[in-house]
């Protein structure tokens, strides 16, 4: 089983995405158009399809409706330049996990696939750490660590992202009232109830190291 289809006819952003994936060490296949996608999804398995909505032959949309009706129950993300509630609404509709609009951060959709993909192996291990990604659970020395809200959704994103440099305005979308200095404050509070080695990469954002 392969882990990502990857359906972009934007071929520079689609060769971006795939090198980013690929040094993440994701097996990727890499299609520009409906058709080809339907042909790559019936000669593979895949953990999970990226998909932009505006592609010849055949739109994303009814590529994945076509592939829910064959009961393909494989994850989806869509990528799209369509902001409209009826497009947003139809993709969740037929059976999409989740839902990017253009433009993004190609690290932002690193993100959401890490998350996904985690998700079949349920537990991260870090040192002392371990963050069990269903239940948003982390323990250390096997005692759970109680969060709050936003120490919740900071932890998610270190855990499923470990040893990815974080750029700052994905990490403030977890605040109540985005600033740097709320920023810092919420990522030592972090730091102080886990022991998470979080350090700042100057003028980019943060990562959490690997051991």
């Amino acid at each position: 089983m392969k882990d990502i289809l990857l359906l972009e006819d934007d071929i520079e952003l689609a060769e971006t995405l795939k090198e980013l994936l690929e040094m993440q060490n994701y097996s990727v296949d890499m299609v520009h158009n409906g058709n080809d996608a339907i042909d790559a999804s019936y000669e593979n398995s895949y953990k999970l399809y990226v998909f932009d909505i505006n592609v010849p032959d055949m739109n994303g949309l009814e590529l994945l409706e076509s592939l829910r009706g064959a009961d393909d129950m494989t994850s989806a993300i869509f990528i799209s330049a369509l902001i409209d509630l009826n497009s947003i609404s139809k993709a969740f509709e037929i059976g999409a996990d989740d839902y990017i609009k253009k433009p993004f951060f190609p690290e932002e959709l690193l993100i959401r696939v890490n998350a996904k993909l985690a998700q079949k192996s349920k537990d991260v291990t870090l040192d002392n750490l371990r963050y069990v990604v269903e239940k948003k659970e982390l323990y250390l020395d096997e005692k759970i660590v109680p969060l709050g809200e936003v120490q919740e959704c900071l932890c998610d994103i270190f855990m499923t992202n470990i040893g990815n440099v974080l750029d700052k305005s994905i990490l403030m979308d977890c605040l109540l009232h985005p600033s740097d200095t709320a920023l810092r404050v919420a990522l030592n509070k972090l730091k102080q109830v886990t022991d998470m080695p979080i350090k700042n990469v100057r003028g980019i954002g943060y990562i959490l190291e690997k051991s």
